[in-house]
């Protein structure tokens, strides 16, 4: 055994999961600022999903808020959110907060183990000063840190916490050795050793830039297959027939890594004198996807003789992907924005996400499915399964006459919704 007490700073989709997995193997300090979030916890709640109530029961986590409980661990991993603000510039601001709140708790041989998402330089450039600031300890003489990049997929329950191979860093060999310890005893997948803290940064925002970037360009393939009358779908369908053809599909980029991660990166390039061309054209096109798929619905509204000005859209799905109720970046919002500007009146429809959640980040009402009005078109913006289920008939009473079904997953058979009558536009 590795001998470390462990703590998690930040018990959200991806700490929670963490520390259940830590506090399986012994016991963990689980730390948040949310008291309802704690206290939720301690109730066995987990409103993320992440983590069912067994395995919240059968974890040895002391959840708290309290700095003086997190003094009774030596190895703490610091889990909190990584966002961006409107202007799509990083901010640092919950991982600042989280290492002054370490620093308080920090004593001679503790580690420090960041897991957010961040370009490289910032653990020892950003958060090493604080911790040392705070805590009045010298870093690499009374404590070290060490860096391990989240790979949590939110609502993936195949690859989970302990079936992905972990990153591992530290800032020196020893600190790495320890670090690469406490991961390999509870995550079976593995430990890949990086040579550097910076290595493992840029790793991880390497991961969700590539993706974005594939994603990118399917999403520009539709734009002009759309100009050309092709069904994308189709396409891909065609080109996917080669063995090394990559399966993407295009569709909204938003969630807390894909949609966020790059920024990271392209922030930290234009800071040493290097303006990316490549990410920032990716990022333009899917943060652009939005009001793409709106102009697309009025033009069809529009096409099927039906009146714009004070029309009802039905939008089906608010959460960033399917069957998980995260919010967090949902680019389904834009559609929404951009639906409101043409004097749309929009109802949204969501069975897995928070209605107060909902209201309180963006102001939208979720409306439950049995109590939607018959709308002018209906756009199918995330493919949860309940979603999937809807038959044809089912689809067609949600709409009044001129039915129009906007499919942005490109979930429902061409060939029945047309049978029903119902004019179809799909990504």
């Amino acid at each position: 055994m590795h001998g470390r007490t462990v703590s998690v700073i930040g018990l959200g989709y991806v700490g929670l999961p963490v520390a259940v997995a830590f506090g399986k193997a012994g016991r963990t300090i689980g730390f948040d600022i949310n008291t309802q979030r704690v206290a939720e916890l301690r109730d066995g709640i987990d409103r993320t999903g992440e983590v069912t109530q067994v395995e919240l029961v059968a974890a040895a986590i002391v959840y708290t808020n309290r700095i003086e409980e997190l003094r009774q661990a030596n190895f703490h991993i610091v889990a909190v959110p990584t966002p961006i603000t409107e202007a799509n510039q990083p901010d640092l601001t919950p991982m600042l907060k989280a290492s002054e709140t370490v620093g308080q708790a920090l004593k001679k041989g503790d580690i420090v183990v960041y897991e957010s998402t961040v370009y490289p330089g910032v653990t020892e450039e950003e958060c090493v000063p604080i911790l040392e600031r705070i805590s009045g300890l010298v870093c690499g003489i009374d404590f070290t840190v060490g860096y391990s990049p989240e790979r949590i997929n939110p609502g993936d329950k195949e690859h989970t916490f302990t079936k992905i191979k972990k990153v591992v860093s530290g800032q020196d060999a020893e600190t790495l050795a320890i670090v690469a310890a406490v991961y390999e005893s509870v995550v079976t997948a593995g430990v890949h050793r990086a040579s550097s803290i910076k290595v493992a940064e840029a790793a991880k925002v390497i991961e969700n830039t590539q993706r974005d970037l594939n994603i990118a360009l399917m999403n520009e393939l539709a734009l002009i297959f759309d100009r050309l009358g092709i069904d994308t779908n189709e396409v891909l369908e065609a080109a996917g027939t080669k063995w090394n053809f990559l399966n993407f599909s295009p569709g909204l980029v938003g969630g807390h890594c894909i949609g966020v991660d790059p920024y990271y990166l392209t922030h930290k390039a234009e800071k040493v004198g290097y303006i990316p061309q490549v990410i920032l054209a990716g990022r333009r096109i899917n943060d652009g996807m939005g009001k793409f798929i709106a102009q697309r619905t009025v033009k069809e509204m529009i096409q099927t003789g039906q009146s714009v000005l004070g029309a009802t859209v039905t939008v089906l799905g608010l959460t960033f992907k399917e069957d998980c109720p995260d919010l967090r970046n949902s680019k389904v919002v834009g559609i929404i924005r951009e639906l409101e500007d043409y004097g749309i009146n929009v109802q949204v429809c969501d069975p897995y996400a928070d209605k107060i959640e909902a209201q309180h980040e963006y102001g939208i009402t979720l409306v439950p499915e049995q109590d939607l009005i018959e709308a002018s078109a209906v756009i199918l913006a995330v493919a949860h399964k309940a979603f999937k289920q809807l038959s044809v008939d089912r689809l067609k009473c949600l709409m009044t006459d001129n039915p129009l079904m906007i499919d942005v997953k490109g979930i429902y058979d061409q060939q029945a919704v047309a049978d029903a009558g119902i004019r179809l536009w799909r990504l």
